[in-house]
């Protein structure tokens, strides 16, 4: 990557940092609970052979090994994090080294305990629970347990899997280095005419320019340099998805699907349903491309047109702080407690680690272990995007605050599934609130197509990739092999169906796929959509409740139980207590018939005559 121009990790205020020392102040603290994390693994391996001869030493095995994965969490979401700040630190890197592979250790330690227990009569453990009450905190975790016992390998089998697992996941991570350190996209001409670097974390602003060239410029060198790599990006997806199709049939699955549904009790048929109820929604979608190019002035518009504002005359930039007012505002509706937990976190305990700088991984999340903070990286620029992408992770962090400091560290989590719904609640909540205060036209059409821009890129985008990582596992599941050839083509393919006729044909666009960090977890993507139609089913019940002052607060508590919830019941039934049932298709019908409303209203507003 191209850093000439971009600020080292010494030259970001203090203020704007994230506050990661607080978890590790000393080497020697972080080296401590690796060992420990270590012996509590030996200790419970010691057991093999016992864990199932009494509620007891059932009750001891959980405890210790619990005890181990919480510490080794904390120090390698520690080491993950501080790689993230700079992935060219030697230190950093050698740390996250370190962190992951006491992580596979102890995998390998802990894995006879699921077979051991798996291998006794379901009743056994039954009886247990009811003799120790002290083994209650574990009921779902059995629970779920018990469900995969068919999916379960021998002591040995579990041994070797988890003895291999960092060799297993090392494609996702080959890539990240491959994407945030050694690929170089070289420079463009900014609207200002000065020469910049082009980067993974610039790419977006460049796409949001109001100078044709300049999208186009980004467009083009971001993806001829993906293109250079084209064929070694192909063999790291290759290997990552044959390790999935591997684990999923040594597991007896029928498909990958299957295995990274199922434990989670997630019906298959609500991922074909998503993409079913998105593809029947594409006209609008088409129309909406439509409308973009007539404002353009266009009979079709390219694929570097679709980030820019279609409205010239607003400008809307924002400074951090400025930023943090505006979501603090628009989480209103979620009560003081929010409000005020998450001011005292973005102001003064140091959550966010606000800005780009050399080396810093792209994107944004939110991270953090069961006795950290929830820690949030971002690359901030002022955008309005930076904004959602603020509230969103802020989304995700609450989400960890609200089920830390309400679940045990078992149920500290969340499944994949309802990890999106808490964040893209935020974004709903944002954009009404900012609708809901607009007083002008121009700002209002801009703020429309700005919501139909986020159903563009987390309904419609996230169903298009949900299709194409389906495609990929069901190839590799057939017997194929996946190359740069057949993933080009069959992006190419989609990319030409979900945007439809107002949308030029354009060769670099089939590359867009090699960019994706997130297809190296198998089927996760299509949460994102999901997740948003939960979402925007959930805050309309609450914002519904906030405006009507009747003080009736049915919606904002069972919102508040989900958000305590974590990992301790099943993502479709936590998902109820908030008022979202995903196992009916309504939620998703209903986000996609609000787009095809705004869409309408997009289009009359830009009409003159």
């Amino acid at each position: 990557m191209n850093t000439a121009k971009f600020k080292t990790r010494e030259d970001i205020p203090a203020s704007y940092k994230w506050s990661l020392d607080e978890m590790y102040p000393e080497q020697k603290l972080f080296e401590e609970d690796i060992r420990q994390s270590l012996e509590l693994a030996e200790k419970l391996a010691s057991m093999q052979g016992s864990v199932t001869k009494s509620s007891e030493t059932l009750r001891e095995a959980l405890d210790t090994c619990f005890s181990a994965l919480r510490l080794i969490e904390k120090a390698y979401s520690y080491s993950r994090m501080k790689r993230d700040e700079d992935n060219s630190c030697a230190a950093s890197v050698e740390n996250c080294g370190k962190a992951m592979s006491a992580y596979t250790k102890i995998a390998a330690a802990l894995s006879f305990l699921d077979p051991e227990i798996l291998s006794e009569d379901p009743e056994l453990i039954k009886q247990f629970m009811d003799e120790d009450p002290a083994l209650g905190v574990y009921s779902h975790y059995l629970k779920v347990l018990l469900s995969e016992r068919e999916h379960t390998l021998s002591d040995s089998e579990e041994f070797i899997l988890a003895s291999l697992g960092d060799v297993l996941g090392s494609s996702g991570d080959i890539f990240t280095v491959l994407n945030n350190v050694d690929l170089d996209f070289g420079t463009i001409t900014n609207a200002n005419g000065e020469e910049v670097p082009l980067t993974v974390s610039s790419y977006i602003s460049m796409m949001e320019s109001p100078v044709r060239d300049v999208r186009k410029q980004a467009f083009t060198k971001l993806f001829n340099g993906y293109q250079s790599h084209i064929n070694t990006i192909a063999a790291l997806y290759n290997n990552s998805v044959r390790k999935d199709t591997l684990t999923a049939s040594l597991r007896k699955y029928d498909s990958c699907m299957q295995a990274r549904l199922h434990p989670d009790n997630i019906p298959e048929v609500i991922y074909s349903n998503l993409i079913k109820a998105v593809r029947s929604h594409l006209p609008a979608f088409h129309k909406y491309v439509g409308i973009r190019a007539r404002l353009l002035g266009m009979d079709k518009i390219s694929m570097f047109d679709v980030y820019n504002r279609i409205i010239d005359s607003v400008d809307v930039h924002y400074t951090f702080e400025e930023a943090i007012d505006l979501v603090l505002k628009a989480l209103a509706p979620l009560g003081e407690d929010y409000v005020s937990i998450l001011r005292n976190g973005l102001l003064n305990e140091r959550w966010v680690d606000v800005y780009e700088n050399k080396g810093k991984t792209s994107g944004a999340y939110s991270f953090g272990s069961y006795d950290s903070k929830p820690y949030i990286l971002m690359n901030f620029s002022g955008r309005l995007r930076d904004v959602f992408t603020l509230i969103h992770e802020s989304g995700h962090s609450m989400h960890s605050y609200y089920t830390r400091a309400n679940q045990p560290y078992i149920y500290g989590g969340h499944s994949i599934f309802t990890a999106e719904v808490a964040s893209t609640v935020n974004e709903v909540l944002l954009i009404n609130y900012l609708l809901d205060n607009c007083d002008d036209d121009d700002l209002r059409t801009y703020l429309i197509n700005f919501y139909i821009d986020q159903f563009k890129g987390t309904l419609f985008r996230q169903t298009m990739f949900a299709e194409f990582e389906k495609y990929a596992h069901e190839y590799s599941e057939s017997g194929g092999t996946l190359t740069a050839d057949n993933l080009c083509a069959k992006y190419q393919e989609l990319n030409d169906d979900y945007y439809g006729e107002f949308m030029e044909k354009d060769d670099l666009i089939r590359y867009e796929w090699s960019r994706i960090p997130h297809f190296y977890r198998p089927y996760y993507v299509y949460q994102y959509a999901t997740g948003f139609s939960a979402a925007n089913a959930i805050a309309r019940r609450i914002l519904n409740e906030y405006k009507n002052g009747s003080g009736t607060t049915d919606a904002l508590a069972g919102y508040k139980a989900f958000l305590c919830s974590g990992s301790s019941g099943y993502p479709i039934d936590l998902l109820k207590i908030a008022g979202a049932d995903m196992s009916t298709e309504e939620p998703v019908m209903t986000a996609l018939d609000i787009f095809d409303m705004l869409v309408d209203e997009l289009d009359r507003g830009t009409r003159k005559d």
